[in-house]
């Protein structure tokens, strides 16, 4: 696997154990069956168990029966599995950085003891409530809302393009509570047994087609009081989870392209045209040594990245530029990947099609590639383009 300047090399035992874990799974249960269901538009519901007791979800939280694996270990994950297909990397990186997580950091021991532990088995699945129909780049213009009543919330609004919410037993939805003087937003663990929860499925993609998307739909949904987020009020809540998201979105998008320029190696020293393997060709060097390196800069934005986690130094805006940048990068790759393969490259029996329409998803959702260029711009020139 493509690994130019060899920083796995500084990988410790334990995360290369990760690495091959991972490498192994998507090779032996990931790769035979992702193609069928991205054209099925169905996710392989079957392997949640499996990565459940692999340890795949909140591997970097602690307590609970987790692993507490370094963010290396995260990180290498993440990128192993979105070089299966993104939509199994989102389900993960949905279950561990957006639900997982803001109940470990924000949630109440009684919360923490009934849902971490679960969740990391993958018994129960959990979605993430932000997004709106009208509200996506600016979430904190948001019109779902809680008010007080009898000792809990009744919630009502309307959330979308949510990743696991038909399958998910719990959605942390983000909410205006009214009862509270501006309007503060707040986490609810909202059962999606509960009455008036729905959660119909987005169908018809045409990108990250297996993965399972979905709608929230409240109507006065009541909640108690012990289902509230109790450490953690305002804006602050729902960004730190997408912060953590796009960490792992940074190292899922280097895997996607990986198994890009894999695909397209193996196929230009398969492939003979004119007499020869057309990897012999000038013109089709360049574009690998050129998908190379981009691919190599990428890996080495992430692994710096993963360092300042690991000592408490990222910032949110650092986690943007890598986003932005690795993100953009498996977007351009793929497309000269498929472009290599010719005819073949469109059909499902090679990936980077598949990875390239996916991409597409990626480079749109937990920030677009616009909103992060503003919030790099925010923080280079002081100034705030979104007022």
């Amino acid at each position: 696997m493509l690994d130019y300047v060899d920083l796995e090399a500084d990988l410790t035992e334990e995360e290369r154990m990760v690495r091959d874990t991972a490498r192994d799974f998507v090779e032996d249960e990931v790769e035979p069956v992702v193609a069928d269901h991205w054209i099925e538009g169905t996710f392989p519901k079957d392997l949640i168990p499996e990565m459940g007791e692999l340890g795949f979800y909140g591997p970097n939280l602690s307590g609970y029966g987790l692993p507490d694996l370094s963010e290396h270990a995260y990180g290498v994950l993440m990128q192993e599995l979105e070089a299966g297909d993104s939509g199994l990397r989102s389900m993960a990186s949905v279950q561990g950085s957006l639900v997982m997580y803001p109940i470990h950091t924000y949630g109440s021991e009684a919360q923490k003891d009934e849902w971490l532990e679960a969740m990391g088995e993958g018994e129960k699945i959990g979605c993430f409530g932000l997004t709106e129909p009208n509200h996506g780049s600016n979430p904190s213009r948001m019109e779902t809302y809680a008010e007080a009543d009898d000792e809990g919330y009744v919630l009502n609004g309307t959330k979308t393009w949510i990743t696991n919410s038909p399958i998910a037993d719990v959605a942390l939805v983000w909410a205006r509570d009214r009862s509270s003087p501006d309007d503060p937003v707040r986490g609810f663990l909202v059962e999606t047994d509960r009455d008036g929860v729905e959660t119909p499925k987005i169908d018809e993609k045409l990108s990250l087609r297996a993965s399972i998307t979905g709608q929230i739909e409240l109507s006065n949904v009541y909640v108690p009081e012990a289902n509230v987020l109790p450490d953690v009020e305002g804006m602050k809540g729902p960004l730190s989870c997408l912060t953590q998201a796009r960490f792992g979105i940074a190292w899922g998008a280097v895997g996607a392209a990986r198994d890009c320029f894999e695909t397209a190696r193996q196929y230009a020293t398969d492939r003979e045209q004119f007499g020869k393997p057309i990897g012999g060709f000038q013109i089709q060097q360049e574009k690998l040594a050129e998908m190379a390196t981009r691919i190599t800069t990428a890996q080495l934005l992430a692994y710096r990245l993963t360092e300042l986690k690991e000592r408490g130094d990222l910032r949110p805006e650092q986690v943007s530029m890598a986003k932005r940048n690795n993100v953009r990068m498996a977007r351009n790759q793929s497309r000269i990947a498929r472009e290599m393969l010719g005819g073949n490259g469109i059909t499902a029996d090679y990936s980077p099609m598949r990875h390239m329409a996916n991409v597409e998803t990626v480079y749109t959702y937990e920030g677009t590639h616009d909103i992060h260029s503003l919030i790099l711009g925010h923080d280079l020139t002081g100034i705030p383009a979104f007022e």
